[in-house]
């Protein structure tokens, strides 16, 4: 298997994250993911365009390698993004196996510019009842049920 040219792939992350400035699109962000060295997802941040505060170019790309990839688990791929991913899309990233980050930007350039996701970090520190966003728990043995089902079905898929 060939070295991927790092440089190339972060290239096209950059592209992305330029032209969805210059279209009026949305955020200055885009992400491509690669496996084997051949791009497998490109995107750029789709918040917008779509009205969903999730499409961010991360979530956006894993979204379509797993589709094109016909699997949930992108593990042997490498993600390239024009900024250090913010707590969802790493989170992402994360679920999806995804063997390697590239970044461009860093997050205190990104809050440098209105997207500064340092609030996010602080409240995942604070106790459930301390955080801006009321949380409460409700039904949680009525919940149970679902995680008992899944622990003795014979056809589960994990992931």
């Amino acid at each position: 298997m060939e070295v991927p040219d790092h440089e190339k792939f972060m290239r096209i992350a950059i592209q992305l994250a330029e032209q969805n400035v210059k279209q009026s699109a949305g955020g200055p962000f885009g992400a491509v993911i690669v496996k084997d060295g051949e791009i497998v997802a490109q995107s750029p941040n789709r918040v917008v365009t779509e009205n969903d505060p999730t499409a961010h170019a991360e979530v956006s790309a894993i979204r379509i390698a797993c589709q094109h990839l016909v699997t949930c688990n992108l593990e042997g791929c490498t993600i390239y993004t024009s900024c250090e991913p913010c707590p969802m899309c790493l989170g992402a990233i994360y679920w999806a196996r995804i063997d390697t980050i590239y970044y461009g930007n860093t997050k205190i350039d990104a809050a440098a510019i209105g997207f500064d996701d340092h609030f996010i970090y602080q409240e995942l520190e604070r106790p459930l009842h301390e955080r801006k966003l009321k949380i409460t728990q409700l039904l949680p043995e009525e919940a149970l049920i679902a995680f008992k089902l899944w622990q003795s079905t014979e056809t589960k898929t994990d992931y």
